[in-house]
Order: structure tokens, then C-alpha cells, then sequence
């Protein structure tokens, strides 16, 4: 395969429509914690703003500015983020990036529409927007953790 028609793969129309249908797209009014996360090679930004109760995530808001890929990966996420655990996403997380960096599987259920970003394990200057939002969501649930145990 070329590399112009593995480009035009990893921008699949599929890809492209997730990160025009942003899910969680707005910023929350009172969160328990915002983490701005950037990634250094493409520039890449999302700032998430967590609400959680107990050790669940309960709202969950974010601002994407990122490639088609970093988007579509968002965009995965905000459909499924409420309700799970540290634990939970931390485990998709480490699940994608094992998709993308060592051909493992795809990630388990919720996430397993995280397979449509498989074609960019051969662009490893792009997996690091791919997990940004999943980044940022981890770094917001530790810190309002810190936050909870502060109080």
C-alpha cells in the first residue's frame, strides 16, 4: 500500500465524522478539577473539566483542539467516560496505547470503536494526540481526588 493511500485510511471519513460530533463538547460550570493538557509535537490541546462522586466520574466537559485523530480518540471518550473509574479508564488508556505502539488488541468494550484509529500505530508522531484526551481525563480524575482528599 502506498503511503498516499494510508494516509488517506488514517483520515477516514469515519474519523473525520467523530471529531465533528464532539461529545461532552462544553466546559463544565463548577468541576472538581480542569487539567489543560498539550502535546509538544503537534501542538495539540484539550482541557478537561471532571466532576466525579466517589470514585466514579458523574460529569465530564472538554475542549479539543486537535488533529482528526486526537479528535476522533476525544470524542470516543466523551461518549463513554461517565460512569467509570480510575481504574476503568486508566485501563482503556493503557489499552490504546498498547494498540498503537505494540499491535496489541483493541480496547475492551467501551472502546473498542478506539480499533477505527488502529491504521496510526505507524505514525508514532501522531499517538500522542490520540491519547492526550484520555491523559488529561486521568490527570483531572487524580486531581480531584486531591482535591476530595484535601477537604
Amino acid at each position: 500500500m502506498s503511503a498516499d493511500s494510508d494516509l488517506i485510511r488514517l483520515y477516514s471519513t469515519r474519523i473525520l465524522a467523530l471529531g465533528a460530533d464532539m461529545p461532552r463538547g462544553e466546559r463544565l460550570a463548577n468541576p472538581d478539577a480542569t487539567v489543560k493538557r498539550r502535546a509538544p509535537l503537534c501542538g495539540s490541546t484539550v482541557t478537561v473539566d471532571i466532576r466525579t462522586e466517589g470514585p466514579r466520574i458523574a460529569d465530564y466537559g472538554q475542549d479539543v483542539k486537535a488533529c482528526a485523530l486526537g479528535q476522533a480518540s476525544a470524542a470516543i471518550l466523551g461518549a463513554h467516560v461517565v460512569g467509570l473509574t480510575g481504574a476503568e479508564l486508566r485501563s482503556a488508556r493503557d489499552q490504546l496505547q498498547a494498540m498503537l505502539t505494540a499491535d496489541g488488541p483493541t480496547p475492551a468494550a467501551p472502546f473498542e470503536d478506539l480499533e477505527i484509529l488502529r491504521p496510526a500505530k505507524d505514525y508514532r508522531n501522531r499517538h500522542a494526540s490520540i491519547l492526550l484526551a484520555f491523559d488529561a481525563a486521568l490527570a483531572a480524575l487524580d486531581a480531584a481526588s486531591q482535591e476530595t482528599r484535601s477537604a
